[in-house]
């Protein structure tokens, strides 16, 4: 993290310890585990583990569950520090963090205590988000009567479920989840969905088939699949059918977080770009002292920068509404930070020349961890589609 965005002294402290973390444990293993056939190797319980030892998995958490309740721009730093080393690592932890998040603020206290304790006591918890179905997925943005596939039927002490989930980070690794099922009929996503409060194991909840992903491969997505899924009204969070408002009520940064996970790609391809110019020997001279290629390199930090300082606003305003918050935050930092470091994605390819095509370069890596973002956390036009109801419709989204 350049020196300009750190604001403090215990900001600076996390970060430092944090980037050990990187060179130290998630660097060396990261290119191998990236290499796995099997997707569901890509993973390592041992560098969630490592994570755990310094406080990393627990961060947000406030010091009763052991956390260090850190405030979302802090939070930010370490998401896209962590996916300078490795985006599946950052992603794994940032999905954990922000649900922790979301559940403390969320859950009532007996709910909180049979899960936040247990989790924070895991050295390999991780949590997991259950939203998006295979007929389903961004469009839960939109303001169309598109209702949710998996759905919940009130039968007497709580709701079966029944349905499927996919494309889920941490699916297969999480040991607690929210799941958002649709419990009114005929109603959109926005309106007749409820969240509830998902363990591992229930009778009728089976984890299907891990995704093969093009990049990102060190974080698993997973298919969670229900079956007469029964699940207690005493695991409802919130209000039934209140289910969305609930995640803009209690997590607004969630956008900034995926944002920072794509900056970190974007250092990452900087990085290599530099240093590529720095040794490369083109026309006599080395690339960086060629003009075009140091313009190029000066607009590549000019993205990233400006891609940082809207995601840090959209972060402090998340945790200090009263300042002047717009709900456009919500949508529009990742869709930013996507562009951004995907034409610096393509740019560092052009200045590796033919050795960015070839892996032992690392950058076709980046590369393919950059692609990613275009659609993660949101297809960035239906992300620019909800900004723009959000400006010009005041009858959505409650704006």
């Amino acid at each position: 993290m350049e020196e300009m965005f750190i604001q403090n002294d215990e900001q600076r402290a996390i970060l430092e310890t944090v980037a050990r973390f990187v060179e130290d444990v998630v660097k060396p293993k990261s290119a191998d585990l990236d290499a796995m056939k099997d997707p569901a190797d890509g993973y390592s319980n041992e560098i969630v583990e490592a994570a755990d030892a310094i406080g990393l998995r627990t961060m947000t958490l406030s010091e009763k569950y052991g956390g260090l309740e850190l405030d979302s721009v802090t939070t930010a730093m370490v998401v896209e520090e962590l996916a300078v080393g490795d985006v599946g690592v950052s992603v794994t932890m940032a999905q954990t963090m922000k649900l922790a998040t979301i559940m403390e603020k969320a859950l009532n206290e007996e709910q909180s205590e049979r899960v936040l304790v247990p989790f924070s006591e895991d050295p390999r918890g991780v949590l997991a988000i259950g939203i998006t179905e295979p007929d389903n997925a961004s469009n839960y943005f939109l303001p169309y009567p598109t209702p949710f596939r998996t759905s919940a039927e009130k039968v007497d002490g709580g709701y079966v479920i029944n349905g499927m989930k996919h494309f889920i980070s941490n699916g297969n690794r999480a040991s607690f989840y929210l799941l958002f099922v649709q419990t009114t009929k005929g109603k959109a996503m926005l309106e007749g969905t409820t969240c509830f409060l998902l363990e591992r194991g229930r009778e009728g909840f089976t984890i299907g088939r891990v995704h093969d992903k093009m990049g990102e491969r060190t974080a698993n997505n997973a298919e969670l699949i229900f079956q007469d899924c029964f699940v207690p009204d005493a695991n409802v969070v919130g209000e039934v059918g209140k289910g969305f408002p609930l995640l803009q009520k209690f997590f607004p940064s969630s956008n900034s977080f995926a944002a920072a996970s794509c900056l970190g790609v974007g250092v990452a391809l900087f990085d290599k770009a530099e240093q590529w110019a720095k040794i490369r020997v083109q026309g006599g001279k080395p690339l960086i002292e060629h003009g075009s290629i140091r313009a190029q390199l000066a607009e590549m930090k000019m993205l990233l920068d400006a891609s940082r300082c809207y995601t840090h606003r959209a972060c402090y305003l998340a945790d200090n509404q009263d300042e002047g918050w717009d709900p456009t935050l919500g949508a529009l930092p990742k869709a930013m930070a996507s562009q951004a470091v995907w034409k610096i994605a393509t740019w560092t390819m052009e200045i590796h020349g033919g050795h960015g095509y070839m892996k032992e370069f690392g950058v076709e890596r980046l590369l393919r961890d950059a692609a990613g973002w275009l659609h993660s956390d949101g297809v960035n036009r239906t992300l620019f589609l909800k900004a723009a109801n959000m400006m010009y419709d005041s009858n959505i989204y409650g704006k």
